[in-house]
């Protein structure tokens, strides 16, 4: 049974288990000299198929928080709540998509998303807005040691840097304010449409879990999709992400990109990800382990690390690059 055993308000046990009822059936005598772990999206080739998720507030687990992370990220997401702003984690370089909730003032949206097309060097590539929100998930922890992280400050670095929230909410913003420019509990296709309109960049959006979910968002207009159960931080006895990868993959993953995050830890992860359909795979709480104890050097290693178990367990299966990568390469315990 999904999360027999977890404590309630963690979910990320059952993503575990969603991995664990898929097997790696590997092939013998392949060749698998060379093997290529490359992938393109939007236009852009990246080295291997797996990027950073969005997470705020890293400053709380490392003073260069964001900057160190984005910095050793092929592919980084910057959470709209994170310590330093978006111009800020644009002098790393890296690829950058940025992460939006949707919230109750437009104004700020717009304002968040014009900045993030003009930011430093070529600026944020895409909008990965996350529609799985429209309040904050039952945290357990939080409540029980009576704190809210936005209580000191450290996911602030948007909004403060930001010309219309200074306009309209300085000089104090209070968790209050905050939860109302990061959640709608009356959100609706109207607020996707909205977005959709101020930007030509491609919108990923993030948090589904549902198949016509999925077809719906990409008739009104978006560029991919992320299936995730946000890391099992927020509905508690939610759907493991990885049993609902297949079922969207199926409904759009030949019309957009299909992605995926949540469970992600090893390797073999990775791999029984990619061979459901997803395109690109985003881990979430490994680099920030590695943040948290070194820095931007942690977070490398990390990265080395996973990359390297992923691509050893593809040479171990007799695959040499992604394209070999499908569902009879598994079997369903």
């Amino acid at each position: 049974m999904c999360g027999k055993w977890r404590r309630r308000g963690d979910n990320d046990t059952c993503n575990q288990e969603s991995f664990q009822r898929w097997r790696i059936v590997p092939r013998i005598l392949k060749d698998v000299a060379n093997r290529d772990l490359s992938v393109s999206l939007y236009g852009k080739k990246f080295p291997f198929p797996i990027g950073f998720a969005p997470i705020g507030r890293q400053a709380m687990f490392h003073e260069q928080g964001e900057i160190a992370s984005a910095k050793a990220a092929a592919m980084f997401i910057q959470s709209m709540v994170s310590t330093y702003s978006l111009e800020q984690v644009a002098t790393a370089h890296s690829s950058r998509w940025l992460h939006l909730f949707i919230g109750q003032d437009p104004d700020v949206l717009k304002s968040l998303v014009l900045r993030a097309e003009r930011s430093g060097g070529s600026g944020f590539s895409a909008i990965v807005p996350t529609l799985d929100r429209p309040e904050e998930g039952w945290r357990a922890q939080n409540l029980s040691l009576c704190v809210s992280p936005y209580m000191f400050h450290y996911g602030l670095g948007n909004f403060i840097s930001d010309p219309i929230v200074q306009q309209k909410y300085s000089p104090l913003l209070t968790p209050q304010i905050i939860r109302y420019l990061t959640c709608k509990p009356h959100i609706s296709i109207e607020d996707f449409r909205y977005l959709r309109s101020i930007t030509k960049l491609p919108i990923i959006v993030k948090g589904v879990l549902h198949s016509e979910d999925a077809k719906m968002l990409i008739d009104y207009g978006a560029d991919g999709i992320i299936v995730s159960n946000h890391g099992g931080r927020h509905l508690d006895g939610a759907i493991g992400a990885l049993d609902a990868l297949p079922s969207i993959v199926d409904a759009v993953g030949l019309h957009v990109p299909v992605m995926f995050d949540s469970g992600i830890r090893y390797g073999a992860d990775i791999f029984k990800a990619l061979a459901l359909g997803a395109k690109m795979v985003f881990i979430g709480r490994p680099y920030l382990y590695g943040l948290t104890i070194g820095g931007e050097t942690g977070v490398r290693h990390i990265t080395e690390n996973i990359v390297a178990d992923f691509d050893l367990n593809l040479g171990m299966a007799g695959i040499k690059n992604l394209s070999e990568l499908l569902p009879n390469t598994l079997s369903k315990q």
